[in-house]
């Protein structure tokens, strides 16, 4: 599907899942955001991650509700879920302002928390893990799967900038913007019962070249009493592992949308 976007003055892709029997049925449904690693598109999820049968499968079999899952492209014109150090290419804000009411309108979505989750691998693990973070009024449920969550000190921050010969307008804002972007400090500075209010799920493969950032975050958010699943399993940073991951995301949302 295409939508207009003004924020980012240019045409957007997703792709979107619609659960068996939606065409014939009124109801409403739950909603996932299903976010892409770097290198894909929209298209990833549904390709290679075969979006489709794992969720057929699911919600046949009981392990999941019906859902309608939302896949939106982040490699198109800048790659990446987040706006930049200048704000000048606003990928965040369109996200939350023009896609997520897009959709919800257009398609029967419940528009409240208890039925909205987020997920994603990788560069969208990292994404998953972010949104949820700044803005946990949103999502019920969030799963970073690989996710991309690399604590890099302020110091490396600074230096990753020159590095790129990124021309920082206002570098007033530069520690903002680092602690916004940065795993360990949104655990460390944001409210612990907002945090507490999403249900977090986090999976990583044992010889994932990320296991190090999710354990950190692991331990970071032990400290501070943050309850979370947090698995490791046997695997790497590949399609084979996040297709077992999927059923999985699924049961966990699922369980998350049916709560009293």
């Amino acid at each position: 599907m295409t939508m207009q976007s003004k924020i980012l003055n240019m045409e957007r892709k997703y792709a979107i899942y619609l659960p068996p029997g939606y065409e014939t049925s009124q109801r409403s449904y739950p909603v996932l955001y299903l976010l892409h690693g770097a290198g894909d598109d929209q298209t990833g999820w549904v390709q290679f991650g075969e979006v489709q049968h794992i969720a057929d499968k699911a919600i046949l079999e009981g392990k999941s509700t019906s859902m309608i899952i939302v896949m939106p492209d982040a490699n198109t014109g800048k790659r990446g879920y987040f706006n930049d150090i200048n704000n000048e290419w606003r990928y965040e804000d369109f996200f939350f302002e023009e896609l997520m009411p897009e959709v919800e309108k257009k398609y029967r979505i419940k528009s409240e928390k208890k039925y909205r989750a987020i997920a994603g691998l990788s560069m969208g693990g990292g994404g998953t893990f972010f949104y949820a973070m700044h803005r946990p009024d949103l999502f019920s449920s969030a799963c970073p799967l690989s996710a991309a969550l690399r604590n890099s000190t302020f110091e490396e921050f600074n230096q990753g900038l020159q590095t790129n010969k990124t021309q920082v307008k206002n570098t007033d804002n530069l520690q903002g913007y680092y602690d916004r972007h940065s795993a360990l400090r949104q655990i460390e500075l944001n409210e612990v019962e907002a945090m507490k209010s999403v249900k977090w799920y986090f999976d990583c493969g044992d010889d994932d070249f990320l296991y190090e950032g999710n354990s950190l975050v692991h331990i970071a958010m032990k400290k501070r009493d943050i309850p979370h699943e947090f698995r490791i399993r046997d695997g790497a940073h590949n399609w084979t592992y996040w297709r077992t991951s999927l059923p999985e995301v699924l049961s966990f949302v699922s369980d998350t949308f049916r709560q009293k």
